[in-house]
């Protein structure tokens, strides 16, 4: 069980299965958490992993080169931070905001949401709880936080 709330999501699995796979962006600094993560998404057949990199400036331009569904972000990252590439993110494309963080305190969590996120997620949430927080973020759903 994750720190945050658990997220409340909708099934969306039905919906899924009649539209092309989700592309989505990994941000994540941490190596080797985020290849263990690009390997298990990939094997989810409705998520389509574009691109992987470790930091909040290169999360913006693969944005604008490959406009992914969906970017699943780290909340702590270096060149740019989680709120800050969140909010250039979601004010420049037609992309969802999904963060994926270690620990958050209330204040950061509000300024995520005020920066666009639509959840934010513990990084010990199981891959189910991930792939659910993709899939309705690409439906552009409420708020799941």
């Amino acid at each position: 069980m994750g720190l945050l709330p658990k997220a409340d999501f909708a099934d969306t699995e039905a919906l899924m299965d009649e539209r092309r796979p989700i592309d989505v962006l990994l941000v994540e600094d941490n190596d080797v958490f985020r290849e263990a993560l690009e390997l298990m998404l990939g094997l989810t057949p409705d998520v389509n992993v574009v691109g992987a990199v470790g930091d909040g400036r290169s999360a913006i331009d693969e944005c604008e080169r490959l406009r992914p569904d969906v970017v699943l972000m780290d909340y702590r990252l270096p060149e740019l931070g989680g709120v800050e590439a969140t909010s250039a993110i979601t004010s420049r494309f037609d992309t969802a905001v999904v963060v994926l963080t270690a620990t958050a305190e209330e204040g950061e969590l509000e300024a995520l949401m005020a920066a666009g996120a639509v959840a934010c997620l513990t990084k010990d949430s199981e891959l189910e709880e991930i792939v659910r927080a993709i899939r309705d973020a690409s439906l552009r759903g409420a708020s799941l936080v």
